[in-house]
């Protein structure tokens, strides 16, 4: 059932990615496409996760500073965020599950801008205070792209993988074999690419994977798992969130690393 609806929610995605082409303005075209996506999120992910869209903050950020946008992020709602106004948002890096990038067509340019806009929010450091987990937790925020159309097979858009992770000096050292040890480790930059229709290409520190002990243990140096299929992408994407948001995590934040700046003149204390 799970797989059938996915499947026919995918063709329904590409279908009616089709209506925007009319438009005369790229604009046009990108930001409802956009809005399908974050339909299809918004109708199935759990109600403890909420989406938005805007840039993303950690206790060292500065006002005015340049900072990526990010299309689409999905964060806890029980943390606070900052209202920029105009549905933009500043979302604190503790809160963050999730970045996804959406692009109508996928290009080496393209995504060498989302492997960048991902290594940045990598390199933000939480500040909280943890009481216990159970179930798998994400090692770090993790960066999504998902596009509408782009090149035949996922053979080439994994090929620019490396490529920009080379032009950008991000070098990988060989996972862990073994799982418990490999979803700890956090990916250089996009943790997957799913192209509607095309196929998938993610990064094998993920529970979720089609690669097993077996076939780790036969390629020690494998890093990456892809796959060309006219189906079954947008079942792979939801599947990757539900695992990153079904878990139980006592943890909150430490507010304190924000203020560190914060200094008030006269303050006086009382013994009454």
């Amino acid at each position: 059932m799970l797989k059938a609806h996915m499947e026919a929610k995918e063709r329904a995605l590409l279908a009616i990615s089709q209506i925007p082409t009319h438009s005369g303005h790229p604009l046009h075209k990108g930001t409802p496409r956009e809005a399908f996506i974050r339909e299809f999120l918004s109708t199935h992910l759990p109600e403890s996760v909420a989406i938005g869209t805007g840039e993303i903050i950690d206790s060292k950020s500065r006002p005015g500073e340049s900072r990526n946008q990010y299309d689409i992020v999905i964060y806890k709602k029980n943390y606070p965020k900052l209202d920029f106004g105009g549905g933009i948002s500043g979302f604190l890096i503790e809160s963050v599950i999730a970045t996804i990038e959406v692009k109508s067509t996928l290009t080496e340019p393209e995504l060498k801008k989302a492997i960048l806009a991902a290594r940045n929010a990598k390199r933000l450091e939480p500040s909280v205070t943890t009481s216990f987990s159970s179930g798998y937790i994400p090692p770090s925020v993790l960066n999504y792209v998902i596009s509408y159309a782009g090149p035949a097979t996922m053979d080439t858009v994994y090929g620019w993988i490396p490529k920009s992770h080379s032009e950008l000096g991000l070098n990988i050292a060989n996972l862990p074999l073994d799982i418990n040890e490999r979803v700890r480790v956090v990916a250089p930059s996009i943790d997957a690419v799913f192209v509607l229709g095309t196929g998938f290409a993610y990064f094998d520190n993920t529970p979720n994977s089609f690669a097993n002990d077996e076939v780790r243990k036969a390629n020690p140096e494998l890093k990456w798992v892809f796959c060309n299929t006219e189906t079954g992408s947008l079942l792979m994407f939801f599947l990757l969130l539900q695992a990153a948001t079904a878990n139980i995590e006592a943890k909150w934040l430490n507010a304190v690393a924000y203020l560190e700046t914060f200094r008030v003149p006269g303050v006086k204390f009382g013994t009454a």
